[in-house]
């Protein structure tokens, strides 16, 4: 494919104090020759995140920065960058992550698709791996199904929910189904529009060729997220039910994750009303909620056991220098 002949990108990157991490991640995007914009939403900030982007500029006149005077979350930034940009497909890199060098040239080489995602390399040093390891494309389709499924996460498993994945998007499928960000939700934004765009029929495509490096941290927004954040995703899910076209497998599989997060919200809330109001308070709320008692005894007797084991999820030992999300097939040495 002529590289004339390739839509260009505008690569949006929301940041709160990121000033340690958003040069590497803007100067990733630069050195793309595919990218016709990099806009970084400062969203609040109380550090030099927005000095030191300027900071990371190569003179292309490429570079845009906005800023928010006061903290409005991921879905808030990135729609504001959504409505100041202009090029046909739309990605979205996070603050502490960057791209691997060629990466949108082995993603757009693909065709038949509205969301478009690669491999990611989980990485805890993101200098310790310059080139990620070479895999075939192996293109395939996530359904609606798969989308979900594969963001429903089991206990005790490293997190690698297809949820991660940070796929190009078309505008004009964007544009055409009026669908954005939905500024309410901190948590789970990504999953809830992509599920969306799934909804009205956007074609999902991967490849297993790695381009996108995560920088795994401890301290992230996702692992930092309030008991409400997580009420208001099980109520996203009720929301894109309340369409009377969704199949019954689609319906199906989104009652699964709507319960799966509702359980976790319900866990959470006891435990926040147990710290703010004592045991009594917390066992009068969870008997006004008989079907749920199960589900957070359930999570309180893990929580346990995990302490009693010593374990703590989401930090204990250092990961692995390097895990990819998909399982690939090395590629033929050229």
């Amino acid at each position: 494919m002529a590289q004339s002949s390739v839509p260009t990108i505008c690569v949006i990157i929301a940041a709160k104090n990121a000033a340690d991490t958003i040069a590497k991640a803007v100067r990733s995007a630069l050195a793309e020759s595919l990218v016709s914009e990099v806009i970084v939403v400062d969203d609040g900030s109380s550090d030099r995140t927005s000095e030191v982007a300027k900071g990371a500029d190569d003179g292309s006149q490429r570079l845009k920065i906005l800023a928010f005077a006061e903290n409005r979350g991921p879905s808030a930034a990135r729609n504001a960058a959504i409505a100041a940009s202009q090029a046909p497909l739309i990605a979205i890199l996070d603050a502490d992550d960057f791209f691997f060098p060629g990466r949108f040239a082995a993603m757009l080489s693909e065709e038949g698709w509205d969301l478009l995602a690669d491999n990611i390399a989980f990485i805890a040093d993101p200098e310790a791996l310059a080139v990620p390891e070479r895999f075939e494309a192996r293109p395939r389709t996530i359904s609606l199904v798969d989308f979900v499924e594969g963001n429903i996460s089991e206990r005790g498993k490293p997190r690698g929910e297809v949820g991660f994945l940070k796929p190009v998007m078309r505008r004009a499928f964007l544009d055409e189904h009026a669908i954005r960000y939905d500024e309410k939700l901190r948590l789970g934004e990504d999953y809830d529009l992509y599920l969306r765009a799934l909804a009205k029929g956007a074609r999902y495509k991967v490849i297993e060729h790695c381009g996108y490096g995560a920088v795994v941290r401890h301290d992230s927004l996702s692992s930092r997220h309030r008991t409400d954040d997580l009420r208001m995703l099980y109520e996203a899910d009720e929301a894109i039910m309340a369409d009377s076209t969704l199949s019954e497998p689609a319906r199906e599989v989104i009652t699964r994750h709507r319960d799966h997060i509702r359980e976790r919200y319900e866990h959470r809330a006891f435990l926040d009303t147990k710290a703010q109001s004592g045991y009594p308070g917390a066992i009068r709320r969870l008997i006004a909620r008989p079907q749920h008692i199960v589900p957070v005894a359930r999570g309180i007797f893990l929580d346990k056991l995990d302490a009693a084991r010593g374990e703590n999820h989401g930090s204990g030992a250092p990961p692995a220098s390097v895990r990819y999300l998909l399982t690939g097939v090395p590629a033929r040495q050229q």
